[in-house]
């Protein structure tokens, strides 16, 4: 082993390399970095290789390895907004999942753009994330295409769905409140056009059916200023609640700042939930309960519908991604 660590630690690790200390064929090798792994190469083989590869700091020539499959290794990452820190998790484990399987990602932030996109480059794939109902219309005939955080009544052969069952998120967070005796609640939500907001709306009526409700739309512009308006429009009603549901991390974040300006104190007048659990969750005074969406797992599964498509193989439905209330310091007993 020593012997070998000298041999390459001048040199570019090969393929050949990664054979030797993984004990299997270069076939093998070859099989497993050109995603063409199939029946050919057991799991615990390609495990060992990708170990193998890891260790040498190995990385195929993608160049090489694009010219003989016809590929560009390239998938486009369609996000509604770069600024969502939510995407940027579902961005993040995508771009870690492509890397194992020899992929690159490339993201987008607007329908537009993404279509100006695939317009210019060569894509091998596509994801979209929290689709617009116009992307939907106008999705690319031909190119692979994986869903993310959409209707899965859209789920075909050619085009799977990983669903996020952020219908039970937004129960579970209206169900916390309801626990400590809250009976009237705001609610701080999005009017867009997508199947994600028309969830979040449906099982918000669900679960808020037998309480008395004050509902304040979020205007659709860029960046934080919308949601805390519509946080000091809520708060300045002349009888506010004191509990407030919010479509994301975001507004439930305008609701903190709205509080503070106004003088009141999270939780103590106001309690206050949130969907997303982004990283600036746990970081807000006092942290924010909120519902975790996994962002994380939606890119991993989705990265993994890609390859598995790209294999010729048939993508199995994966389970709609799992959702979990995260309680915090930001909700008390109604008094």
């Amino acid at each position: 082993m020593a012997n070998h660590s000298r041999s390459t630690a001048s040199r570019r690790p090969t393929g050949h390399d990664v054979a030797r200390l993984a004990g299997v064929s270069q076939a093998s090798v070859s099989l497993v970095f050109s995603g063409n792994r199939g029946k050919r190469v057991s799991e615990a083989t390609e495990k060992r290789v990708r170990d193998a590869a890891a260790r040498l700091g190995y990385r195929p020539q993608a160049a090489a390895r694009q010219l003989r499959l016809g590929r560009t290794g390239l998938v486009l990452l369609a996000v509604p907004s770069i600024r969502g820190p939510f995407f940027a998790r579902v961005l993040v484990s995508a771009h870690e999942t492509a890397e194992e399987h020899g992929l690159t990602v490339v993201v987008s932030s607007s329908s537009n753009s993404m279509t100006r996109t695939i317009t210019a480059n060569q894509f091998d794939a596509l994801m979209i994330c929290s689709p617009h109902d116009r992307q939907i219309d106008e999705l690319p005939p031909g190119l692979p295409t994986v869903l993310l955080d959409a209707d899965p009544a859209l789920a075909a052969d050619h085009r799977p769905v990983v669903a996020l069952d952020v219908a039970g998120g937004m129960r579970s967070a209206v169900a916390h409140l309801q626990q400590r005796g809250h009976r009237r609640i705001g609610h701080l939500r999005y009017h867009r056009p997508s199947y994600t907001f028309r969830s979040r709306q449906a099982a918000f009526e669900e679960a808020a059916e037998r309480l008395r409700v004050v509902e304040v739309a979020i205007p659709l512009r860029e960046g934080p200023e919308p949601a805390r308006e519509a946080a000091r429009d809520l708060l300045a009603l002349p009888r506010p609640p004191r509990a407030v549901v919010c479509d994301d991390d975001v507004a439930a974040a305008g609701v903190y700042h709205a509080a503070a300006a106004a003088g009141l104190r999270v939780p103590d007048d106001v309690s206050v939930v949130g969907l997303d659990n982004i990283d600036a969750a746990s970081m807000l005074t006092p942290g924010l309960t909120t519902v975790d969406l996994r962002g994380e797992e939606l890119g991993r599964l989705g990265i993994t519908a890609v390859a598995t498509m790209l294999r010729g193989e048939t993508v199995a439905p994966p389970a709609p991604v799992r959702t979990s209330l995260v309680v915090r310091a930001s909700t008390r007993a109604a008094d």
